[in-house]
């Protein structure tokens, strides 16, 4: 069982527990976050949850890079230096499809509208659209801020158990009344978090995570995407 976001506490502990369906039910991509820090032993907690998820022959692919403070400030500025300088995008895996289907593309744009919206930036407003989009190199501005990578040798595979540890990570972020916010944009400037953070050159940055508690009034946190309805993706025979 899960306890819910924002949930009272007793002694540290929930009064109230979510189910995992629930829990899974009001995770939402955050993107408006309160300045708490949070401490080292609630991250490790939810590091070591995610650690506990499915792995084909135990390989347990994937490593977590978890920064606060001036580590995280340090990394954001980095960012942001390459991004003012104009530096160039190193993308090293395709994360969309390299010709998006017209029913993929209208749901990616639906996506972007509804925040856009929320946040009361227009549609022509590129300018704004990029300092938005640009808020993802500062993680934004959430307490802790984690780079997610995995070794270059792994196969294909390995990044289905690596998205299984990431899922588990947010679970367990969500259940202790936490918020997260996945960031692909990350690794656009894998080359510049390799330097900032001296990974290993056999690392290859798969993306961010940020993690804190969400902002109750930030305009962007009222968004929620829709999902497709079960008769859409799944097909149930002999039932």
């Amino acid at each position: 069982m899960l306890c819910p976001a924002g949930a009272d506490t007793v002694e540290g502990r929930p009064r109230r527990e979510l189910s995992v369906s629930e829990a899974l039910a009001q995770r939402r991509s955050v993107r408006g976050f309160l300045p708490d820090p949070l401490e080292r032993g609630t991250v490790e907690a939810i590091l070591t949850d995610a650690r506990r998820a499915p792995s084909g022959a135990n390989l347990q692919p994937g490593r977590f890079i978890a920064l606060t403070g001036a580590p995280l400030r340090a990394l954001s500025a980095k960012l942001a230096e390459a991004i003012a300088e104009g530096r160039p995008q190193v993308a090293e895996y395709s994360y969309f499809p390299k010709k998006m289907p017209p029913d993929l593309k209208a749901r990616q744009r639906a996506a972007g509208y509804a925040l856009y919206e929320a946040l009361g930036i227009e549609k022509r407003d590129l300018e704004g659209r990029r300092r938005q989009f640009d808020l993802n190199y500062r993680f934004f501005d959430a307490p802790v801020g984690i780079v997610v990578t995995i070794d270059r040798e792994m196969g294909k595979g390995c990044f289905m158990d690596l998205g299984m540890a990431i899922m588990a990570l947010l679970a367990s972020a969500e259940g202790r009344g936490l918020a997260t916010c996945g960031l692909g944009a990350i690794a656009h400037y894998g080359d510049v978090v390799h330097e900032a953070l001296a990974l290993p050159e056999r690392e290859l940055v798969v993306c961010g995570i940020a993690l804190g508690r969400a902002d109750p009034v930030h305009p962007a946190n009222a968004v929620r995407t829709a999902r497709e309805p079960l008769e859409v993706f799944a097909e149930l025979r002999g039932f």
